[in-house]
């Protein structure tokens, strides 16, 4: 039976992880959270894992109802313990320490956290093949990415081609600087977490993912394209050098994406393969004036070194000044351009990108 650590367990990832560990019957041994007491709660009480972390506060309750459980409040703890694959959905550069300490252990790393590859991919990559393990993604469009390219050589590939629904915003209004939190909130087609929400408004979400696709699949930033497709059923395509295309198809469900990590190289039945095509397709290319953050997150990648660390950093500083009313939605690209501009130059190492991170932060919050 394989065995399933949840890095992020009560998230949205987190608890569609779960679901596909009850399709498939896994061992789940691991699980961690934050603050969410009553949707942890009940997570231990089904799947019995063997260690736990969460944050301090809940300890001591989570003890005394669970005095068999082993507890703590280090993720990076429950991250390491014996598994098989290991999900990483903790958002944030948050995740990277628990994402970094399950690639040392040469299991499969089911990734969900954008951000570890977006700030550290060089370093991850380097603790993973050293301890002989492998990286699955989970995102839906780096997902359909790898699926495309299994069986093909990278050198044949011209581009890859990741789709965006366009946000709430896709078709109006045109002066964006009025727009609220609750309508950038108001996703057409996903329901996810502020964060992610906000960056879906802006397009910073698929520029971050532009640059986690540059670091999964190990090409140049130049080759990695964006194109928005409002129906969100084609969540990828690969272009190759001799013209041809191959696109990744299926519903908006990130439980296919999070099985598919699970079980490769098998691809396994599930209550969501019998779902309908959608009947209409359409692609054009993302409106980078009205949307600025998607050329923000290019300009990063050509930068290089700390420049994506920065932007991630200043990024989610500015979403969260939105989010409290602190700042208007058109500046969430002006402070994260203004604080890239002053990106650190210093090699990329383990602590190099935890001292760019906290320094841009720092510096977001001077521009706010």
């Amino acid at each position: 039976m394989k065995r399933v650590v949840i890095l992020g367990s009560t998230g949205s990832i987190g608890t569609q992880a779960l679901e596909v560990c009850r399709w498939r019957g896994y061992r789940v041994v691991g699980l961690a959270a934050g603050r969410n007491l009553d949707r942890l709660a009940a997570q231990i009480q089904e799947f019995n894992p063997q260690i736990v972390s969460a944050h301090p506060e809940l300890l001591p309750e989570l003890r005394a109802r669970f005095p068999r459980v082993t507890f703590t409040d280090q993720a990076e703890e429950v991250a390491a313990h014996p598994a098989d694959v290991v999900v990483s959905a903790i958002p944030g550069l948050a995740g990277l320490a628990p994402t970094r300490a399950a690639a040392r252990q040469g299991v499969r790393l089911a990734l969900a956290n954008k951000e570890s590859m977006v700030a550290a991919g060089p370093l991850l990559w380097a603790e993973v093949e050293a301890a002989g393990g492998e990286i699955l993604p989970v995102d839906s469009e780096h997902s359909a990415l790898f699926q495309s390219l299994v069986g093909e050589r990278l050198e044949d590939v011209h581009e890859l081609i990741l789709t965006a629904s366009g946000g709430p915003f896709r078709e109006g209004p045109e002066d964006l600087s009025r727009v609220t939190p609750e309508m950038a909130l108001a996703h057409p087609r996903w329901n996810m977490g502020p964060k992610v929400t906000i960056d879906s408004a802006t397009l910073m979400n698929k520029g971050l993912e532009v640059l986690e696709a540059v670091q999964l699949f190990r090409v140049p930033l130049e080759r990695v394209r964006v194109l928005i497709h409002p129906q969100a059923y084609v969540h990828s395509l690969v272009r190759f050098v001799d013209g041809q295309l191959k696109a990744q198809l299926g519903p908006t469900d990130m439980r296919l994406p999070i099985q598919y990590a699970l079980t490769y190289p098998e691809r396994a039945p599930n209550p969501l393969a019998a779902l309908p095509l959608e009947a209409r397709l359409e692609f054009y290319p993302p409106d980078t004036t009205r949307f600025p953050a998607l050329e923000l997150a290019y300009a990063a990648g050509r930068m290089g070194g700390l420049a994506p660390t920065v932007l991630n950093a200043a990024d989610e500083v500015a979403v969260e000044a939105f989010l409290a009313g602190r700042i208007p939605f058109t500046r969430i690209p002006e402070i994260i351009s203004r604080v890239l501009e002053d990106t650190p130059r210093e090699p990329v190492t383990w602590e190099s990108v935890y001292r760019a991170d906290r320094w841009a932060r720092e510096r977001a919050k001077e521009c706010i």
